[in-house]
C-alpha cells in the first residue's frame, strides 16, 4: 500500500475524530467544565489542522478519484459531496475565528462574541465532519 492509498483512510479518521472532539467539547461546556472544554477544543483544532494538511497532500498527489457507485447511490453521493464541500469552505474560517475569539475571550473574560459565533459554527462543523466520513465511505467502500 502506498501513501496515496493510505491517506484517504487517515483523512476520514481525522475528520471523524475532529467531529467527535467537537461534540465532546460542546458537552463539556454545557456541563460547566470550561478547562476541559478548552483542552478538547484545542485538540479538535490540532486534529483539524492535521486533517487539512493530509487532505491537501492526498489531493495534490492524487487529484481525482472517480466515484464507482451506480444507481440510486450516485445522486446521494454527489448531493452529500456538494453540500460537504460548500459548507467546508464556509466553516473553515468560521472555526478559526471562533477559536481565536475563545482565546481572546479567555484572556479578557469576554466570551460572548465566541459564544455567538460558536452557536453557528458547531452545527456546520459537525455536518461537515459527518458528511466527510459518509463521502469517504461511499467513495471507498460502496460498490453498488
Amino acid at each position: 500500500m502506498t501513501l496515496v492509498d493510505v491517506l484517504p483512510h487517515v483523512t476520514a479518521s481525522l475528520n471523524g475524530l475532529a467531529g467527535l472532539m467537537a461534540v465532546t467539547g460542546v458537552w463539556l461546556i454545557k456541563t460547566g467544565r470550561r478547562q476541559a472544554h478548552r483542552a478538547v477544543m484545542t485538540g479538535a483544532m490540532a486534529v483539524s489542522a492535521v486533517f487539512l494538511a493530509t487532505y491537501l497532500l492526498h489531493h495534490f498527489l492524487h487529484p481525482l478519484h472517480e466515484f464507482p457507485g451506480i444507481g440510486a447511490v450516485r445522486p446521494l453521493y454527489f448531493t452529500l459531496l456538494v453540500s460537504h464541500v460548500a459548507l467546508a469552505v464556509i466553516v473553515t474560517p468560521m472555526i478559526i475565528v471562533t477559536f481565536l475569539r475563545a482565546r481572546a475571550g479567555w484572556a479578557t473574560g469576554l466570551l460572548e462574541r465566541h459564544k455567538a459565533l460558536a452557536r453557528w459554527t458547531f452545527p456546520i462543523w459537525l455536518y461537515v465532519s459527518v458528511t466527510g466520513v459518509l463521502v469517504y465511505w461511499l467513495l471507498f467502500h460502496v460498490y453498488v
